[in-house]
C-alpha cells in the first residue's frame, strides 16, 4: 500500500476554523464550518482504518477534478490491478430512514441529501474522464457512513452502502485482493495529479477584516486566547499546553498570511496580530530568522 496524495485540511476549513476562533460567525456560517469539520474528521477515521491495507494497491485522497467544464470531487480512491475503488466518506450521526430513494432524519422527519447522489455523478464522470486518457479499468463506487453512532432504517440492500458494523469486514475483503501493480498504475496517478485541481471555486467563507478579528496568539490544542509567556514558551492556561514562543509565532503569522494574502509581512503588524509578545524586537527576530526582507527601514517587509 502507497498513499500518493494524503489527506490535508482544505483551506477553506483553515480559514473556517481561524475565523471561528477570531470573530462571532452567523448560524449559517457555523453550520457550514461544523459541517466540514465533521466530514474531515470522519474522512481522517477512514483513512485510519485503510492503513491496516496490505494488498498492493494506490490510494489517493480528496481529488477536485474536472471534466467539460463540470467539477467533481473523490473523497478516497484505491488503485487496485484490476479495479479502481472509490469512496464517497459520509460522517452522519443518529438515527436517519431511507424511503423512496431519499433519506430523512427519523426524529424530524427532514430530508438530508442522499450521497448516492453524488457518488453517482462522481463514478459516471471518472469512468468517462478514464477513458478520455485511455485508461480501462473496473470502477467500483460504494458510500462509506464512517460514524459508529450513524443507524440508516429501512435501508435497500441492493445499494452500495458499507455501514459502520460493516467497514472492518470490508477493509479485510480488500485485503484479500490479489493485485499487482507496474507503471501503468502509477502513471495513472500521477496523470490524476497532474489534473487535480488545488483550490475549489465553490469556497463559501464569510467577510471579515482585519479590524474586527481578535487578537492574540491561541493555543495550538485548544484554540484557547488564555494564555501567558513563561520563559521561552507560551502556555495555555486551559490546557496548560506548551509551545515554544517561535512556534507559535510562526503558526500565526501563517494564519495571518492564510487569511490575509494581500497584507504585507510586518514587525508592526505581526505585532499586532501576536498581541501578548510584550516587544516588537522579539517579534522581528523571528522574521529576519524566518522570511526574506525585501526593503529597508519603515518600507521593510517580509515574504
Amino acid at each position: 500500500m502507497m498513499v500518493y496524495k494524503p489527506r490535508t485540511k482544505s483551506s477553506e476549513l483553515l480559514m473556517l476554523s481561524s475565523l471561528n476562533t477570531r470573530m462571532k460567525l452567523t448560524e449559517t456560517d457555523k453550520q457550514h464550518y461544523l459541517n466540514l469539520r465533521r466530514g474531515y474528521d470522519g474522512e481522517k477515521l477512514f483513512d485510519s482504518l485503510i492503513e491496516n491495507l496490505r494488498s498492493d494497491c494506490l490510494i489517493v485522497n480528496d481529488l477536485l477534478l474536472k471534466l467539460n467544464n463540470t467539477l467533481f470531487q473523490i473523497d478516497s480512491l484505491i488503485i487496485f490491478q484490476e479495479t479502481i475503488f472509490v469512496f464517497e466518506v459520509k460522517n452522519f450521526e443518529g438515527d436517519f430512514y431511507y424511503s423512496s430513494d431519499r433519506i430523512y432524519t427519523y426524529s424530524k422527519k427532514q430530508e438530508i441529501s442522499n450521497p448516492l447522489n453524488q457518488l453517482n455523478r462522481t463514478d459516471s464522470l471518472l469512468r468517462q474522464l478514464l477513458q478520455q486518457i485511455g485508461y480501462n479499468a473496473t470502477i467500483q463506487s460504494s458510500v462509506i457512513f464512517i460514524n459508529p453512532e450513524f443507524t440508516l432504517y429501512q435501508a435497500p440492500l441492493d445499494k452500495p452502502f458499507i455501514f459502520p458494523t460493516q467497514v472492518n469486514k470490508f477493509i479485510h475483503k480488500l485485503n484479500k485482493i490479489s493485485s499487482s501493480l507496474n507503471e501503468t498504475h502509477k502513471n495513472l496517478v500521477e496523470k490524476l495529479l497532474s489534473l487535480h485541481i488545488k483550490e475549489s471555486p465553490y469556497t463559501l467563507l464569510p467577510s471579515y477584516n482585519y479590524d474586527l478579528m481578535e487578537k492574540g496568539i491561541t493555543c495550538v490544542c485548544c484554540s484557547s486566547f488564555s494564555v501567558s509567556i513563561k520563559g521561552k514558551k507560551v502556555i495555555c492556561e486551559d490546557c496548560n499546553h506548551g509551545e515554544l514562543i517561535t512556534d507559535a509565532v510562526l503558526r500565526n503569522i501563517n494564519e495571518f498570511k492564510l487569511l490575509f494574502p494581500d497584507i504585507k509581512i510586518t514587525t508592526t503588524i505581526i505585532h499586532d496580530w501576536c498581541k501578548i509578545i510584550k516587544t516588537k524586537k522579539r517579534i522581528q527576530r523571528i522574521l529576519e530568522k524566518n522570511f526574506k526582507m525585501v526593503g529597508v527601514h519603515q518600507w521593510a517587509y517580509y515574504e
